[in-house]
């Protein structure tokens, strides 16, 4: 289903039963997996890769140069950003086109959450199920199974696959006291 007042290039290859809602733009290149839903106002620059079962909330923006994995959530507001130097003119003084930039990629891997109003830096890798809080913002890579949130963003702990945080078991492992399942945390940063 794709809302008659969204704006969905010609050259965008969308997947079976994806959902995108009321003013979204999804530009040319873009690649959207199967069973994914888009909300209202979302902004998906060119060739941008999504996963399937995906959500994306409203007034979402990603830029050119992010990959969404599969089970992912994006919150209403969140921000993901490709330049690391901004600036409207360059050198010359002439505003900037396409190619005066160089652009850094994001990567939001599986099952990845991130809260409202996040925002993504270029340059950083979102780990595996990791849950990111309302209004963090993300300025270096996060590993797998992390809970982080702050301005800038720091892991504060770890979470199952559901997004329940990990008490630690043993010197090595963690346990999630809902799932009843352990769990090892590679590259653990906190």
């Amino acid at each position: 289903m794709i809302d008659k007042t969204a704006i969905v290039s010609k050259k965008a290859k969308i997947g079976k039963n994806v959902q995108i809602w009321a003013f979204a733009q999804i530009r040319e290149g873009v690649v959207i997996g199967n069973n994914c839903i888009i909300g209202s106002h979302v902004y998906i620059d060119h060739d941008v890769e999504i996963g399937s079962n995906c959500k994306i909330e409203n007034n979402a923006q990603m830029f050119f140069g992010a990959t969404i994995e599969d089970e992912v959530f994006i919150g209403p507001g969140v921000y993901l950003l490709n330049d690391k130097y901004p600036r409207a003119v360059n050198r010359s003084g002439k505003l900037k086109k396409v190619g005066d930039w160089e652009v850094d990629k994001i990567l939001v891997k599986k099952g990845a959450s991130i809260g409202a109003a996040g925002i993504i830096l270029p340059g950083v890798t979102i780990g595996s199920y990791s849950m990111v809080g309302a209004g963090s913002v993300v300025t270096k890579s996060l590993p797998d199974f992390s809970l982080a949130f702050g301005k800038p963003t720091k892991v504060a702990g770890f979470v199952c696959k559901q997004g329940h945080k990990l008490e630690q078991k043993t010197k090595n492992g963690y346990f999630c006291p809902i799932c009843k399942e352990p769990y090892k945390i590679k590259n653990e940063k906190k």
